[in-house]
């Protein structure tokens, strides 16, 4: 299973980390992969960690990313970076706010749908149609434009 990819997603209740692994885990789907996903949802009603794991490749037996095995981890508080960051394999990506210009979002509750354009431009596999479908089909639509603007921010970083 050397072909599987592992992504975390990881912040606080109320950020959309589940939401964000909702949206990888489609787009990654669409683009025709295998793709298995898990959640520790925590004290995410009290603003606790919260965490997703998406798996995805030809062949995916378990929603369970080894320790120490995360390709990527996206982290959408930096609190949770040093809680996280131990699930990261040695050459693995971290991202964090400080890859997005918070500036120049248009709405500061978009700051994790930039963070998944940082994530998307580095997996070239998945198309960035696939990852434009899936923000459309998870988020409502009065907020398409604002969300589509937000993860170009992040992509054309």
């Amino acid at each position: 299973m050397s072909n599987t990819v592992n992504i975390i997603v990881a912040g606080l209740g109320g950020q959309g980390v589940l939401k964000a692994s909702d949206i990888v885990a489609e787009a990654v789907f669409s683009a025709g992969f295998d793709v298995k996903k898990s959640e520790v949802h925590g004290m995410s009603q009290r603003g606790g960690s919260v965490s997703s794991e998406v798996r995805f490749g030809d062949d995916v037996a378990s929603p369970m990313i080894p320790a120490g095995e995360s390709d990527f981890l996206l982290v959408l508080e930096d609190t949770q970076i040093d809680v996280n960051k131990p699930k990261l394999k040695t050459g693995g990506t971290l991202i964090t706010l400080a890859d997005v210009d918070a500036d120049k979002l248009e709405n500061p509750k978009t700051v994790n749908i930039a963070m998944l354009g940082v994530l998307s431009a580095s997996l070239p596999q998945v198309p960035e149609e696939c990852w434009i479908e899936a923000l459309k089909k998870f988020l409502p639509e009065k907020h398409h434009a604002v969300n589509l603007t937000a993860f170009a921010l992040g992509r054309n970083k």
